[in-house]
């Protein structure tokens, strides 16, 4: 019996190509909606994937991409417009009569958070759910292990974790893993339809304990540092890290702080949907060393790695709240975090956790 076709939006980010990855592995058809063609789908081509190029604002190409399409996932970039894209896929998703869509949302998606895209994304999922006669699986994983291998390099180099993480928890999931939930749903979809899944690490780590991983990794000592939102900004801005993410990224810290990724985690989503046990942070960090060459630190590596971080510490420091301004993101006038909103609380914390 030949297998559903399944449309794969991201395609090249970081739970797109883990997603397309593991439905190939197992003889699945795969359809990847790219913005354009580049060397990037040329690759996914080239394993057997099928290339649709167009995007997620325009319904025309929505609808060229789901034809012969059975069953999709839905990740929207983290750019401006999220409840928009989100708004079209659902309708071009219902026109098209797809089986079941699974919708990438967040962990902190709530309508009362001051980043635009957790209100957006808690209302994407709304849409999801008020389009009649279509079935949505919705996955919300938290802070991603990957996300602490963008300070790989000092961590190698000069030993430091120096991140704005304060106190807070994590247990912290692998693009790998989350994608097995995305593959479980929908690969066999009937179970999961309706259901919202927030995939995790299998256990919580504080700072410290990810910086000693970390270490073990590289084969040195990294020691964390929890340092100040502005000085962490800089870098983010030297390294070319976009307005937008800065301004909602400082929204995210901040509930990380308040231990919002803590919050009823460590969760069995992946063994419950992707039939397997989360990867241990370790695990992954010696995946993204082994792939990196940061063990084995050279005279010019090194060079960069004092390049990097003086240009980090030269640049301007971005302020969030004129970031805001200046991009007309709309603010509340009773804003919550995560951390701090007892609706999300009740929606999303399991009976009894803290």
């Amino acid at each position: 019996m030949q297998k559903p076709t399944i449309l794969v939006t991201g395609a090249t980010g970081k739970t797109g190509s883990a997603t397309i990855t593991q439905l190939l592995a197992i003889g699945y058809p795969v359809r990847a909606l790219v913005r354009q063609a580049d060397a990037r789908c040329e690759r996914l081509r080239k394993v057997g994937v099928e290339i649709a190029v167009g995007s997620l604002e325009d319904m025309t190409d929505l609808a060229a991409a789901m034809n012969g399409v059975q069953r999709a996932y839905f990740c929207p970039p983290l750019e401006p417009g999220t409840l928009r894209r989100a708004t079209l896929f659902a309708a071009a998703a219902q026109a098209a009569r797809l089986e079941v869509v699974v919708a990438l949302s967040q962990w902190v998606a709530d309508a009362h958070h001051p980043a635009m895209h957790s209100r957006e994304k808690w209302l994407s999922n709304k849409v999801f759910e008020w389009a009649p006669g279509l079935d949505v699986v919705t996955v919300n994983p938290g802070f991603f292990a990957d996300n602490y291998m963008a300070a790989l390099e000092p961590m190698a180099h000069f030993g430091l974790m120096g991140l704005p993480l304060g106190k807070g928890l994590n247990a912290p999931p692998s693009n790998e893993d989350i994608a097995r939930v995305i593959v479980g749903a929908l690969t066999n979809p009937a179970p999961h339809i309706g259901k919202s899944y927030r995939p995790t690490g299998p256990r919580l780590l504080a700072p410290e304990e990810i910086a000693a991983a970390m270490g073990r990794a590289l084969g040195r000592k990294v020691t964390y540092q929890d340092v100040p939102m502005k000085l962490f900004f800089k870098v983010a801005k030297s390294l070319g890290i976009s307005e937008f993410v800065i301004e909602e990224l400082s929204y995210f810290l901040k509930d990380y702080q308040r231990n919002a990724f803590g919050i009823g985690a460590p969760t069995d989503a992946v063994f419950e949907v992707g039939g397997v046990e989360p990867e241990p942070f370790e695990q992954i960090a010696r995946r993204y060393v082994a792939a990196s060459g940061f063990a084995k630190r050279t005279l010019r590596s090194n060079l960069t790695a004092v390049h990097n971080l003086i240009a980090g510490l030269l640049t301007a420091a971005p302020a969030p709240s004129a970031i805001a301004r200046r991009l007309h993101l709309p603010a509340l006038n009773h804003p919550l975090l995560a951390a701090e909103s007892a609706a999300w609380r009740a929606e999303h914390v399991p009976e009894g956790a803290s």
